[in-house]
């Protein structure tokens, strides 16, 4: 497998997600074990999943423990994704339960992609693994469009104030961005550029709106957790960018060698 730069960002994606948690003793902010009610030992389990996330995350980054640990964090996500199910079906016509899911699927869609790419050359199975990561991926997109205009107001407050012409224009132009790159991804037209399009946006929602959070309440652990999940996001987006980009490296191979 020829890694690209995408597996890295996520693996530290991953790895910063779980070292916040574990720096942080409440986690009554924390989306993902709120979700689990009263269950009993909650905290303990909690733990467990920060730590899980930090070794998966050192584990992607070689080429031996890679599989296993993109197997760990796209289990991780995906027991996150479900655990916003109960949230759906509570309250069907709140589309904030589905954005949560989709967040979620977003990185275990992108641990999907690692973990098929680790396996055997030109393997059909693992061919399959990269393409189902890959519409996942592509269906998130949309997720994340229908999010942002069905809460425009909410999207809009998050646009820096001084970045001409004005917060609702960039909610606006964003959320277009996301349901272009969905389409491009789904139907294949200008995939490559949409991915990587797409990823230098997100990196810039981290950017622009999380990190100068981080510096105004560097305590805040809602903060830390929301800028750990956009950087995971963007990683993600990377991945797939990295996949297709291999894919033309490859088709374009017998071409070179005639």
């Amino acid at each position: 497998m020829k890694y690209a730069l995408g597996r890295y960002v996520y693996g530290l994606a991953a790895v910063a997600s779980g070292i916040c948690a574990l720096a942080w003793h409440d986690f009554s902010n924390w989306q993902q074990v709120t979700a689990l009610g009263n269950a009993p030992q909650r905290e303990i389990l909690a733990y467990v999943v920060a730590t899980i996330e930090v070794l998966g995350g050192v584990a992607v980054q070689w080429p031996r423990t890679a599989r296993a640990g993109a197997f760990a964090l796209g289990a991780i996500y995906y027991a996150f994704a479900l655990m916003a199910v109960p949230s759906i079906i509570a309250h069907p016509l709140v589309y904030n339960g589905f954005g949560n899911f989709f967040e979620q699927f977003s990185l275990a869609s992108g641990a999907l992609i690692l973990y098929a790419r680790c396996g055997p050359i030109a393997s059909a199975r693992t061919a399959r693994l990269a393409q189902i990561g890959y519409y996942s991926f592509g269906i998130c997109l949309l997720s994340f469009a229908l999010e942002q205009l069905l809460y425009l107001s909410a999207t809009a407050s998050l646009v820096p104030k001084w970045i001409p012409p004005g917060q609702t224009f960039w909610a606006m132009a964003t959320t277009a961005a996301f349901a272009l790159a969905a389409i491009a991804l789904l139907t294949g037209f200008m995939a490559r550029l949409a991915s990587r399009l797409t990823t230098a946006m997100i990196v810039s929602f981290g950017v622009l709106v999380w990190l100068p959070a981080l510096f105004a309440d560097p305590h805040s652990f809602p903060s830390w957790a929301e800028s750990t999940e956009t950087l995971a996001i963007a990683a993600s987006a990377w991945v797939v960018a990295d996949l297709l980009g291999h894919r033309r490296a490859a088709e374009s191979e017998p071409a070179s060698l005639a």
